[in-house]
């Protein structure tokens, strides 16, 4: 479980699993979500949210993960750009940390 700063001053956090980042891994949920500029503000989270509902609405198999990180880390009442921009560091670190094995591919 990971904990992230959720905004500037470090008074709201939220908590991150490991199933959490797999289930972004598995989705490709961060693949060509920032613009060219870098930036990441609430527009880059409204559009991730709304890739993630168009995920969920397309799935014909249980997709419990995605419901699970929604409920946990994208529509948490703390999650702004400044808490996104920490999950994508976290991501960028977590996956460094975690090569996906050979079946995964």
């Amino acid at each position: 479980m990971y904990t992230l700063q959720a905004n500037a001053s470090g008074t709201r956090s939220i908590e991150v699993s490991d199933e959490n980042l797999n289930t972004i891994r598995k989705y490709g949920l961060f693949q060509h979500l920032i613009d060219s500029n870098g930036i990441v503000d609430e527009s880059v989270l409204d559009k991730l949210k709304l890739n993630i509902r168009s995920l969920i609405a397309a799935q014909v198999e249980d997709s419990k993960d995605l419901l699970d990180l929604c409920i946990d880390v994208i529509y948490h009442n703390n999650m702004k750009a400044f808490g996104l921009q920490q999950l994508i560091q976290l991501y960028l670190k977590w996956v460094t940390e975690h090569p996906m094995e050979e079946e995964e591919e």
